[in-house]
């Protein structure tokens, strides 16, 4: 895996690790970039990691574009050679699946989807060779996801599914982007999950809805005072089904301010993980106990 460097204008560098997605691409990028905050190099202002590439900003009067792409490559050379540990969080993340709310909005959008005929669960269950819905809904949350980059809107995280290849799902987006999709939607795009973080447009299939608030930009949730933005790439989220009541009820627990995310400590080796990964995403899902 040799990353591509390229320039944008005079105070950019982009590096894509690789053409495809995976999480060895995805810790390579996040490797590096953990590596660049870490060495403090004069003259980087900004570092953005994605799925499987990263860019970086410099200040070209305080280091030169040819000093900073030597840097990377020296740090890309030590990414090769180290075992790939991470220190992160696993997250707990109720989902109503099917609400009334998303399939509401998709309702008025079926002129711009693949199937007119169903829901975006439908299709999606369809195209992807399960028998039902809740055999989709299952595989959607019977494993864990990587957040391998939060962007695109403020605060909104990108989830790649920690399986083998064969198993991934994978859904296109709409034929044409909707001009409407509720907050707190979970949608899949690709082979991407996503939670929409604000009330928007979107492209992405609909399958539920969050009662976590995820960004919150005055800061007022409890858990959101430190920094607006709830997710960091490299957290661990496990989705779990949840049903109208409870998600009525954990509604009134973050009105009420009550609410607080269940998140746990993890180290995560990518080598261990390998080496069986059904039973390394159930110790992960154990971990957080949840009933």
């Amino acid at each position: 895996m040799t990353a591509r460097y390229s320039f944008g204008g005079d105070d950019h560098i982009f590096v894509e690790i690789d053409e495809q997605m995976s999480l060895e691409a995805f810790f390579k990028s996040l490797s590096i970039t953990n590596a660049v905050r870490d060495a403090q190099i004069e003259g980087v202002t900004e570092i953005c990691p994605a799925n499987a590439s990263y860019q970086i900003k410099f200040d070209p009067d305080r280091i030169s574009a040819t000093d900073l792409l030597a840097e990377l490559q020296q740090l890309e050379a030590a990414a090769e050679s180290s075992d790939s540990h991470l220190k992160t969080r696993v997250i707990d993340v109720p989902v109503y699946y099917n609400d009334p709310w998303t399939r509401a909005t998709l309702m008025r959008f079926r002129e711009r989807h693949q199937d007119p005929t169903g829901t975006d669960l439908d299709y999606a269950a369809r195209i992807n060779g399960f028998d039902s819905v809740a055999a989709f809904i299952q595989a959607h949350c019977a494993n864990p996801w990587f957040v391998t980059m939060v962007g695109f809107v403020a605060g909104l995280p990108f989830m790649f599914q920690m399986v083998d290849r064969a198993r991934q799902i994978e859904v296109p987006k709409y034929l044409r982007p909707r001009t409407d999709t509720p907050k707190l939607t979970v949608g899949y795009g690709g082979c991407f999950s996503c939670i929409y973080s604000v009330r928007g447009a979107g492209g992405y299939q609909m399958f539920g809805i969050t009662p976590m608030p995820i960004y919150d930009p005055e800061q007022s949730t409890s858990y959101l005072q430190d920094f607006m933005v709830f997710f960091n790439p490299g957290d661990i989220v496990k989705f779990r089904s949840i049903n109208r009541e409870q998600y009525d009820d954990y509604l009134i627990q973050v009105e009420q301010g009550r609410y607080e995310p269940i998140v746990r400590s993890f180290n995560f080796s990518l080598n261990a993980y390998y080496q069986n990964i059904d039973q390394y995403n159930v110790n992960i899902g154990e971990m957080l106990n949840v009933n």
